[in-house]
């Protein structure tokens, strides 16, 4: 059992215990669920760096990145560098994350938010739209192509954008469906946690040019970008490198002027 089966095992325990403590009905009357939601597909089309930053303390692959800092100031630092939106991870017990870094992230910046987490029921979208998220990820390995179909369609009912995340060529082809904004490659094996970036170059050419593409893992240096934008990327999904220092907005900021001299 690898250590994605593990989450998604645990994950359904989790979501079990909060749909019978918190009804939907709780979620919909949340202020923020009315709120207008900002597309980070049409951020990233007219970006020239396509930065998506990440909010993450931990790592199965990683262990500890970074416990030392505020959401608050690392959603602050990240606006200010100039991303196009930032990734925050939810899910407790692997990341270390919380549905209230979305909520706090949310009241301190005017970026696209991604809900990074492990979606496999439609009441984790509902807690994404109330706890301010604009961006839903939806991991293939671990979806149907029944479930991706209906948690996309959802989402866009709720308007949602939503990444969907391929590793490979046949999970692609399972995937591909008009009510997908973007499409991120994860250049991580996840039998071996090998990161190699020819992952999302050999997709490439396989993804249909009606979806964004974004690349995600293994992104630390700008040399990466500029070899992935020939082959159409426009998004570029960056975890550890930032959130490893002590100032990630500040780090950002210094990778987003380098990448664009």
């Amino acid at each position: 059992m690898n250590i994605l089966d593990k989450i998604v095992i645990d994950k359904r325990k989790e979501v079990d215990l909060k749909k019978s403590l918190i009804p939907v009905s709780q979620l919909e009357q949340l202020v923020l669920f009315e709120r207008q939601t900002i597309s980070l597909s049409n951020k990233l089309k007219n970006s020239t760096s396509g930065i998506i930053a990440e909010h993450k303390r931990r790592s199965p692959s990683k262990s500890t990145i970074n416990q030392n800092l505020n959401v608050q100031d690392v959603a602050r630092g990240y606006e200010n560098a100039g991303v196009c939106g930032m990734s925050v991870l939810t899910d407790l017990k692997y990341f270390g994350g919380a549905l209230d870094d979305l909520l706090l992230a949310r009241a301190s910046c005017n970026l696209p938010l991604l809900r990074k987490e492990f979606i496999i029921d439609e009441y984790q979208l509902l807690e994404a739209k109330a706890h301010g998220a604009d961006v839903i990820l939806l991991i293939a390995t671990i979806l149907t192509r029944e479930e991706i179909k209906q948690f996309s369609e959802f989402a866009k009912s709720l308007n949602l954008d939503v990444l969907l995340e391929v590793h490979n060529e046949e999970e692609l082809h399972k995937s591909v469906m008009p009510s997908l904004d973007m499409l991120g490659v994860n250049n991580r094996n996840l039998k071996t946690f090998d990161v190699s970036i020819e992952t999302s170059k050999k997709l490439s050419e396989i993804i249909p040019n009606d979806f964004v593409k974004v690349s995600e893992s293994g992104i630390s240096n700008i040399e990466a970008i500029k070899e992935l934008q020939p082959y159409g990327y426009k998004g570029f999904l960056i975890g550890e490198n930032f959130m490893k220092t002590d100032n990630p907005g500040e780090s950002a900021k210094a990778f987003i002027k380098e990448l664009n001299k």
